[in-house]
């Protein structure tokens, strides 16, 4: 028995060291893309991030980032390596757990154990442990600044602790296990709330350890007290203990007239003196029980505490403070994620529904003087019979969803989905799509890197696949070999211990599809969602393990040398794991990846001192967050994130200074922008005002609650409306002068007015801050936007903008049939080829998914693309063929292949006399939409790349060569152009 128990904790140890070495050596050097900027920042200097915040995860961080020992440019390596850390325990737990419910399955004592029984043990823990480490979801994450390899740690050691404390009979040492496993939830909640959905599975455990005979029944009844003490701590502690704290603080402030916070103190301390004397109490009279709940309690109290790092650090309101959770009232918003909205689970709206009416919802309170008030409600819709359903899966009314809805279930414009539609839908995207799509990734092989990518097959082959599909270093078949083991592993244990069966299988149902139905995933994300179930995975994880032992258990009767037969399958089953690290190392590896950095900086670059940088979403913001906290890189820079600039906190921390940047000239007050206060000003025309309303003014009439720009609303409250779809500005020529940015080419062309047509549309809040902003500025700090914004962004103002690298300037001049923004060569020539940086983006060796070849790479062939064209234009040949060369040299085809900007430069490189590099330019990309195009059309639900980029790279390079009168060449290319344009035209 000492030897297998030596032995066990001996692998357990070396698979650590295995996933140590793995994760450690193809970490991410500095911050990656999403939300790795935003937590390496918010690590560095302890600041609040995106709700609902991760300050457990934060305040790890924060100790690793110390041993950078000042070197700033190390930090995020660091602060990486503390996912990579956890990320290995995770691997540890996972085999010790696979062991004990292997060992349950051998069903012998330990003392009795054969040789050939503790190498099938150990064997069947490394299996599923070694294809855990090298799974594609969970490597990814284990390699970033990002929790879910910490939260993984967390459900790895519950789940261990679990089990342990199962096999412990003294009733007071398994008392404090259970006590350990409470304080470890509490600690995970400042990682990721993920952990908690193992409660209902653990709550199985305790009942079939404490129940002689258990039932059907009884084991339902267990797991809805489970599930019921994850509704308490997720719903009744997280944000209803500050619910109630905020209670009694109105209480105490609006009735009995005392200062702000006495009531927030007073509840604390009762409410943690009733637990302390609950406990005592418990404790001397011998109730073993409650004594036991109620320190489970205190210890889960004590591991939530980490959220007291939110509000003493917003208390000293830090760059990055996300939603200002400084005090009762946005503390309780920071914890519900009310930023993000809800969606309806079990009744509600489809994306067809339009709201007929709304009341009053809950209320929204202010400070205001010495008490708390009411300054509005949260609307609560009402739709028309029959425009609501039970179980809604198809819900949002956002973006582009209800035209994806739409084509993903055949219904016509305007025609309503039904209950069939509503659950072909659950089955075939967010099950199939969204869930099952991602374990076979992970068990079976992934395709390839592209957006929507599916999973191999054992005989998927690369026979006419395309070169840039076959080359793609995420294109991992692993032959369904993990996948067919767990499979075995589900069988077998079903059969041999169908209670621990049972266990498992509700922790993998409630990490995978029970999650997903929660989430009740749109029909698009920002980017793949796998991440999100690497608890499934890591489950199913445990049956491949015990699929080892089924298939030694399956060949006793045909091998019946026992150490012989479970050495053979041991060692032919390390094999699997062995084949999935060697084939997934490529594609895992982020060593010498620095593009992410660099965009932000190449981006902040593009810009003149002391700017107003506008920005997008995540990948657009968090990065340039990174850079200006961590290397203190270009601070005079404000960034402001469209995204955010709808919220009241956001736009008070835009209107102070940071570091270098003077606030923003934002005019509104408060009251103005306030939650619920002119987050939509509806457009609503009036006769009066047709040709135009002076913007400043217009701001004036927001700013004051003019009833002149105001119309009532069904429920007789008022609302502000933009009154007309022409906006104009009267120029101040004395500070555009003063600022001394105008071209004197351009000078002439200044005018005393800036007038523009915004549209018919509807302000939302960002909209209007924008507008404030412009018109408030005066000219006096230079406005930029970035190119990676959407065209409604822009707020029409397209034509008044100067393109100066990866971001368009405001200016009070527009440049005839300019209406993409003018080209200042002479700006931009130095910003893109003096200014920028490109480390390692020459390297082939390197590896650069499908998030890198977007906005680096998209806004930097674009950027070079306009810089060119401008250039020709000019009759800057010599210069034009420099900027070629220059974006052909740091973003090369042989370590980012050549995309549909690219085809572009054929025309270019025609123009500037270098026909010989055009000509292989277009070979290139001509081979590659051929053999793109021509597996497309295979009619074997075959999908690699996008049909419409390839036709117009195709065309694009037709209608150069003709222009440079490259007969031949043209003839060519037109030929596989018209090949196919027929079958996609």
């Amino acid at each position: 028995m000492q030897s297998f128990k030596r032995l066990n904790t001996l692998i357990g140890w070396v698979l650590f060291a295995v996933a140590l070495f793995t994760y450690a050596s193809t970490v991410e050097r500095t911050a990656s893309f999403w939300d790795c900027g935003e937590f390496i920042a918010c690590s560095f200097k302890l600041q609040v991030p995106h709700p609902p915040g991760a300050p457990f995860f934060l305040l790890l961080g924060r100790i690793f980032s110390m041993l950078s020992f000042g070197d700033v440019l190390s930090v995020a390596y660091w602060v990486n390596m503390a996912s990579v850390l956890a990320s290995a325990f995770t691997i540890l737990f996972l085999f010790w757990t696979i062991t004990m419910l292997a060992q349950k399955l051998l069903g012998r004592a330990e003392s009795d154990y054969s040789t050939a029984d503790t190498l099938l043990v150990i064997g069947t823990g490394a299996v599923g442990a070694l294809v855990y480490t090298f799974s594609d979801t969970f490597w990814f994450s284990a390699v970033e600044a990002e929790v879910y390899g910490m939260s993984s740690f967390f459900t790895a050691i519950v789940v261990w602790a679990a089990f342990r404390w199962e096999r412990i009979d003294d009733s007071a040492a398994a008392n404090r296990w259970l006590i350990f496993i409470a304080y470890l939830t509490g600690l995970s909640i400042g990682v990721h709330l993920l952990n908690l959905v193992t409660l209902p599975a653990l709550a199985l455990i305790y009942y079939f350890k404490k129940k002689a005979k258990p039932t059907f029944w009884g084991g339902v009844m267990a797991a809805g007290i489970g599930l019921l003490v994850l509704m308490i701590i997720n719903a009744g502690i997280i944000p209803g203990l500050p619910g109630m704290a905020f209670f009694v603080e109105r209480i105490f402030v609006n009735s009995l007239g005392l200062p702000f916070n006495s009531g927030v103190i007073f509840f604390t301390v009762v409410f943690l003196g009733t637990i302390v004397y609950g406990i005592i109490w418990s404790a001397r009279t011998g109730r073993t029980i409650w004594n036991t709940s109620l320190l489970s309690l205190a210890f889960v109290l004590i591991g939530y505490a980490s959220y007291m790092q939110v509000l003493v650090r917003a208390d000293f309101n830090p760059p990055i403070n996300e939603n200002d959770p400084s005090d009762a009232l946005n503390f309780l918003s920071y914890l519900r994620r009310e930023q993000y909205g809800s969606r309806s689970l079990l009744y509600g709206p489809v994306f067809t529904s339009r709201p007929i009416d709304q009341k009053r919802g809950a209320p929204m309170w202010k400070k205001e003087g010495n008490k708390y008030v009411i300054f509005d409600y949260q609307p609560e819709y009402i739709y028309q019979p029959g425009d609501e359903m039970l179980f809604p899966r198809v819900y949002s009314s956002q973006q582009n969803h209800p035209q994806l809805y739409r084509q993903m279930l055949g219904l016509a414009e305007g025609q309503k989905p039904t209950m069939g539609d509503n659950l072909a839908f659950l089955f075939s995207h967010q099950l199939g799509h969204m869930w099952w799509r991602y374990l076979m990734w992970n068990f079976a092989g992934r395709e390839s890197d592209e957006e929507g990518a599916g999973y191999l097959l054992p005989w998927s082959s690369d026979e006419n696949a395309p070169d840039l599909l076959r080359n793609n270093k995420a294109r991992d078949n692993f032959y369904m070999l993990p996948f067919l083991l767990g499979l075995f592993g589900i069988v077998f244990q079903y059969f041999r211990r169908r209670r621990d069966f049972l266990i498992v299988a509700l922790l993998f149902l409630f990490t995978g599809i029970a999650l997903q139905i929660f989430l009740n995933s749109p029909p698009s994300e920002p980017r793949e969602r796998d991440y999100i179930y690497v608890g499934s995975f890591y489950f199913f994880a445990i049956w491949i393990g015990l699929g080892v032992m089924s298939i030694a258990e399956g060949l006793r009767q045909y091998l019946k040398a026992d150490t012989m037969r479970n050495g053979l399958i041991v060692g032919l089953s390390l094999l699997v794991p062995v084949m999935m690290g060697a084939k997934s190392w490529d594609n895992h590896n982020r060593n010498n990846r620095y593009q992410s950095v660099d965009f932000a900086k190449n981006l902040l670059n593009s810009c003149a001192p002391n700017a107003i940088l506008f920005t997008g979403g995540d990948n657009d913001t968090f990065p340039l967050w990174y850079v200006q906290e961590v290397e203190g890189f270009r601070r005079d820079v404000r960034v402001c994130n469209l995204s955010l600039l709808g919220t009241e906190w956001y736009i008070q921390q835009m209107k102070r200074k940071t570091y270098e940047s003077d606030a923003l000239p934002i005019s509104l007050e408060f009251d103005n922008f306030n939650k619920g206060k002119n987050d939509i000003v509806p457009f609503y025309e009036v006769p009066g005002v047709k040709s135009g309303i002076d913007l400043k003014q217009y701001i004036s009439l927001i700013k004051s609650n003019s009833p002149a720009i105001q119309v009532p609303l069904t429920n007789g409250d008022m609302t502000s409306v933009l009154p007309s779809s022409v906006l104009f500005m009267p120029i101040d020529k004395a500070a555009v002068d003063k600022a001394n940015f105008v071209p004197a080419s351009l000078r002439p062309l200044v005018k005393d007015t800036l007038q523009w047509t915004i549209g018919k549309k509807d302000l939302y809040k960002p909209d209007l801050i924008m507008l404030d902003i412009i018109a408030t500025n005066n000219w006096q700090r230079p406005v930029y936007f970035s190119s990676t914004l959407g065209g409604e962004n822009y707020l029409s103002l397209k034509p008044y903008m100067q393109l100066e690298g990866y971001a368009y300037r405001l200016m009070p001049v527009a440049v005839p049939g300019a209406s993409d923004g003018y080209v200042n060569t002479d700006i931009m020539y130095n910003n893109m080829l003096k200014k920028t940086f490109w480390r390692e983006f020459d390297n082939p060796d390197v590896y650069y998914d499908e998030t890198y070849k977007g906005p680096p790479v998209i806004s930097a062939r674009i950027a070079f693309f306009r810089l060119a064209d401008q250039l020709i234009r000019e009759g800057k040949n010599d210069k034009a063929r420099e900027v070629l060369n220059y974006s052909m040299k740091v973003i090369p085809d042989k370590s980012i292949p050549y995309d549909q900007i690219s085809s572009n430069y054929v025309r270019f490189l025609f123009a500037v006399g270098d026909s010989k590099k055009a000509l292989e330019v277009a070979d290139t990309m001509a081979i590659r939409a051929d053999q793109n195009l021509t597996y497309n059309k295979t009619g074997n639900g075959n999908r690699f790349g996008n049909p419409d980029a390839d036709l117009y790279i195709l065309q694009t390079i037709v209608e150069a060569c003709k222009e440079a009168k490259q007969t031949a060449a043209a003839s060519k290319y037109d030929a596989i152009f018209q090949k196919h344009i027929n079958a996609f035209g």
